[in-house]
């Protein structure tokens, strides 16, 4: 069964031409940025690239850096924007890299791909470095439990906006769509992620749900009622 991304590849390189999307560009690139900058880094890879952007923005900070995606379509823009950067077909379930081969590995808004997210978690751990860490932004389990059409929003009969949110526990696999866009994405309860990456033995050192910056008070009072996205960075023991 196919998940979409083939299908909506053209859509989605659209989609992110002009900066990126909403979320990146005022929620996710400055708190990511800056956990990528907080610490040296000689060799990085980004789980789940897509068309390179945030690899783009890493090699700008002066990070070398590998990017994999499964999308071919992708892959292909990532190295037309990018013709020096290093970009493979690969997934994150069985990566082609050898032990201990990198000192960060970022998946930006990419584990909610993921149908076994056991296997990628357990093979993104295998190829860091001891003293490496895992940095990650993802949805939060309230946004991708959300049952509103309209975002998680529903605005009831005397004006009030509330979010709506049902089955948190339960782990699924539904259709998002947006701007031509059709992917499936899957939720999971916070408590799944976090049982997963603790039992690689991996020790959390950041995490934070960040607020929207745009400037503009409706969106960002919409990000501060309810937290759509979370950061959190994770390290590989030395011993």
């Amino acid at each position: 069964m196919s998940d979409g991304w083939n299908e909506s590849a053209e859509a989605w390189i659209a989609d992110q031409q002009n900066g990126g999307d909403f979320s990146r560009r005022y929620v996710l690139d400055a708190p990511m940025m800056e956990r990528v900058r907080a610490r040296k880094c000689t060799r990085a890879l980004d789980v789940g690239c897509g068309e390179g952007r945030f690899c783009r923005m890493m090699q700008e900070a002066g990070v070398p850096i590998v990017g994999i995606d499964p999308t071919e379509a992708l892959i292909a823009e990532a190295r037309r924007l990018d013709p020096k950067g290093d970009y493979r077909i690969g997934r994150a379930e069985q990566l082609d890299f050898p032990d201990s081969s990198f000192d960060l590995a970022v998946c930006y808004l990419t584990l909610i791909d993921m149908p076994d997210l056991a296997a990628a978690i357990a093979e993104m751990t295998r190829v860091l470095a001891p003293g490496g860490r895992l940095l990650i932004a993802n949805l939060t389990g309230l946004n991708t439990a959300s049952t509103a059409p309209n975002g998680g929003w529903l605005r009831e009969p005397n004006g009030e906006r509330r979010f709506c949110i049902d089955h948190y526990m339960d782990e699924r696999a539904s259709w998002a769509e947006w701007h031509g866009i059709r992917i499936r994405n899957w939720h999971r309860p916070l408590s799944r992620y976090m049982q997963l990456l603790l039992g690689q033995g991996l020790e959390l050192r950041h995490f934070s749900e960040p607020e929207s910056t745009s400037g503009d008070p409706a969106k960002d009072d919409l990000h501060r009622r309810v937290p759509l996205f979370l950061i959190m960075e994770w390290e590989k023991p030395c011993a």
